[in-house]
């Protein structure tokens, strides 16, 4: 929508900090979002770390530093936006950035789609070493530059035992930390379908995590979640993620759920899976934003 409003073609939207800024601008109140996005784009990791074709399954070699890497490519753009947001809203709104979750981005170092059907055991170490590395060094400089809100998008689930949920943790603390520590908000957003035999130890672990972390599921996952499950996760903390099917015109009985859902859930963030496609009517967006709001 932003690159529809400057009249340029997407790739060359990408690439000019004033023109994102300016749309930007211009898409606040109609989205009537509380936050807004100044970059989110899933190929920013790779593109900095200058993978370009890999065989399935292996790493790369030659790949730039995690601090090389935010300096290459679209980071500096990213970071750009960001400080001209800052600059220009203070404090009137939520800047947020986005990074890809560490499992999501070691299953791109190597080649595999994500979206994926593999899990934690089907990467190799020294990929999800990288992958953590990297996006600790872009979330820091999000941060550093004024983002307020720095969401990780993973797409790739850790598996259904509680030692790939206990490792995979413990590859998102630096990253919750640093994001912590430039008093920045992380929000983990699983956008993976999680399998019943997962939910245990996924909500329990995410749990006792990080106190000030929010997690965000999508809302079928949320609903097909078991009440002992959902119990262990704090609505402080918890997010919901809407499907793409929730901004069709006729959706009256997708927007009755959603007000049940925000009651007995009460979560702190909603938010979307996945990108809204360009045709998308901002009326609808604005609709489900006063259904969020009023069911709160």
């Amino acid at each position: 929508m932003a690159s529809r409003i400057e009249n340029l073609p997407l790739p060359s939207f990408l690439t000019n900090p004033t023109k994102i800024s300016n749309a930007l601008r211009q898409t606040r109140a109609p989205l009537r979002s509380d936050a807004v996005t100044c970059y989110f784009d899933p190929l920013l990791e790779t593109e900095a770390l200058g993978v370009d074709e890999t065989s399935q399954g292996e790493l790369q070699e030659g790949l730039a530093s995690p601090e090389d890497a935010v300096k290459r490519g679209r980071v500096p753009v990213a970071l750009d936006v960001i400080r001209r947001m800052k600059a220009v809203l203070r404090d009137e709104t939520l800047l947020m950035a986005g990074v890809s979750g560490p499992l999501t981005l070691a299953a791109r170092l190597i080649g595999l789609p994500a979206p994926s059907t593999i899990t934690r055991s089907g990467l190799p170490d020294a990929a999800l070493e990288l992958a953590t590395t990297t996006i600790t060094e872009i979330a820091k400089s999000f941060a550093e530059a004024g983002a307020n809100l720095i969401l990780l998008q993973e797409h790739v689930t850790p598996g259904p035992d509680v030692t790939s949920c206990e490792e995979w943790l413990s590859s998102l603390t630096p990253i919750f930390n640093i994001i912590r520590f430039y008093e920045a908000l992380p929000v983990l957003h699983i956008t993976a379908d999680v399998s019943a035999s997962a939910n245990s130890a996924l909500t329990e672990s995410l749990a006792s995590a990080w106190p000030e972390c929010i997690v965000g599921l999508s809302l079928e996952t949320l609903r097909n979640l078991s009440t002992d499950a959902c119990a262990k996760i704090p609505s402080a903390k918890l997010g919901i993620s809407l499907s793409l099917g929730a901004f069709e015109p006729n959706a009256a009985d997708f927007d009755q759920m959603l007000r049940k859902t925000i009651r007995e859930f009460r979560p702190a963030i909603v938010t979307t899976a996945t990108d809204l496609p360009i045709a998308t009517d901002p009326k609808r967006v604005a609709a489900l934003s006063e259904i969020v709001r009023h069911s709160s």
